[in-house]
């Protein structure tokens, strides 16, 4: 939310001022920046918070996560044994065995009353097969309650799908606000260097240098988290998910089919059974020698005549997702998806999710995360420091900062403007909250100018002056 600041700029200067971008520019981010500046701020802070969530669920649910650190382990199949017994019912959907010495296995439930990607985590010491507790694990990334919590509070203010919107508001503008302040800031004329703070000048000006150089710097982050970010949103999701499919920028995924002469022998499960627990051991075998050496998930059948899937789960190297089916019952490997295979596209987006969620190269990922999204919080501050201080300042009435002249619209060229429109439009179409806000916008700055033009007795071409006369002064 950049100053509108343009004493160096105003109409007639040589470059980008003459034209109606930066005018349309200045109106479009004041606005924008004004509105949507609430929501950048609480989407921003639930996100930094769930990118610390990992070391503080490590801390809250320590002696269920870790354990003394032993040279030698029982069976996977005791492990498994020793979590059903602690609670035997519901269906078993998963195992995560333990990743390191100190780590504890996963045995992940199907129980009934758990929400949609929930599983009920037993958690089982690798060393003696005590099981040390259990706790509500979300999706693939398997979150605990504090981070699904966060999560939650994060994506959708914990209000369902209502909620969604405000997220996905944000998410829909941040990039147009990002880049329309780096080209306010940059095609600006004014002293001093644009990657660092003025120490000199007014208030407004020292301002707006810390707003302009943050941005700078942050600006391939901000963009990377609008666009990753709209993929869970509600409307502009279904459009993302629809083009990946278009253009068969799917994940691939291993063939889980097994030969039906195996269907009822020893170790393939019949409906409704957990698999033979031998057959957890044979499968972890079998992934190894599949050169799956990282943390991985081993997903049990979901149906007679399938196999084991085991699942590379490592996030820290964003080359650990290839994954293997198995036979249940002989321990053959029957298919194998290596990540190297992955088309690109499949693989930015492992990525980028891993990434946005701060997983991805562990820590040095989750403080890029954090010290972006204070940046963040701090440029809609200053940017709404700027609009107070614009304030006309006569008079004993509490008024603010005021926008950007109008008439950039109609010193447009025919051309530039069908461009501008129908850029508009297509990018409406796509992101349909921005493309709803934004034509909201459109009709109250338009009822809102008229209604001030005729109140004036000056019309809009005075209006138009007196706009210009107080962003000269």
């Amino acid at each position: 939310m950049a100053d509108a600041d343009v004493s160096n700029d105003v109409a007639g200067k040589p470059g980008l001022a003459r034209s109606s971008l930066r005018p349309l520019l200045l109106r479009l981010h004041f606005y924008a920046g004004i509105l949507v500046g609430p929501f950048l701020v609480v989407v921003a802070a639930t996100g930094l918070l769930y990118a610390l969530s990992p070391q503080i669920e490590s801390v809250i649910y320590r002696d269920t996560l870790t354990v003394d650190s032993a040279r030698s382990t029982v069976p996977l199949s005791a492990q498994v044994a020793a979590a059903r017994e602690h609670h035997p019912d519901g269906t078993l959907l998963a195992i995560r065995p333990a990743a390191g010495p100190e780590d504890t296995t996963r045995v992940l439930l199907g129980v009934p009353g758990l929400g949609e990607s929930e599983r009920l985590a037993v958690f089982v010491n690798p060393a003696n097969a005590d099981v040390t507790g259990e706790l509500v694990a979300y999706g693939s990334t398997g979150a605990l309650p504090l981070r699904t919590w966060l999560s939650g509070l994060h994506r959708n203010l914990h209000l369902g799908e209502t909620g969604r919107l405000y997220s996905e508001l944000a998410a829909s503008w941040l990039w147009l606000i990002a880049l329309a302040g780096l080209v306010l800031w940059w095609t600006g004329r004014r002293s001093g260097s644009r990657l660092k703070p003025q120490r000199s000048g007014s208030p407004r000006r020292r301002t707006l240098s810390w707003h302009g150089a943050a941005g700078t710097w942050v600006i391939v982050v901000m963009l990377f988290l609008s666009a990753t970010g709209l993929t869970w949103s509600r409307f502009a999701g279904e459009n993302v998910d629809e083009l990946r499919s278009a253009l068969s920028w799917t994940t691939p995924s291993v063939s889980t089919a097994v030969s039906t002469d195996h269907t009822g022998h020893a170790g393939m499960p019949a409906p409704g059974e957990d698999p033979k627990v031998e057959s957890w051991d044979r499968t972890m075998t079998s992934a190894r020698s599949a050169q799956l050496d990282g943390p991985v998930e081993i997903v049990a059948p979901k149906k007679a005549g399938s196999a084991f899937v085991v699942q590379e789960i490592g996030k820290l190297w964003p080359t650990q997702a290839d994954s293997v089916a198995v036979d249940p019952m002989s321990g053959e490997v029957l298919d194998v998806v290596r990540f190297d295979d992955y088309p690109l596209a499949a693989k930015l987006t492992r990525w980028g999710i891993d990434a946005h969620m701060g997983v991805l190269f562990g820590l040095a990922n989750q403080l890029i995360l954090v010290a972006v999204m204070v940046v963040v919080i701090a440029m809609v501050v200053w940017g709404y420091r700027m609009w107070w201080l614009r304030r006309p300042t006569r008079g004993h009435a509490i008024r603010f900062g005021r926008p950007a002249q109008r008439g950039a619209w109609r010193r447009a060229s025919l051309p530039w403007l069908v461009v501008v429109l129908a850029a508009a439009v297509g990018v409406g179409i796509f992101l349909p909250l921005l493309g709803i806000s934004l034509a909201a916008f459109l009709l109250v700055d338009l009822a809102f100018g008229l209604y001030r033009g005729r109140t004036s007795g000056e019309g809009v071409q005075g209006e138009e002056q007196r706009d210009a006369g107080v962003l000269v002064g």
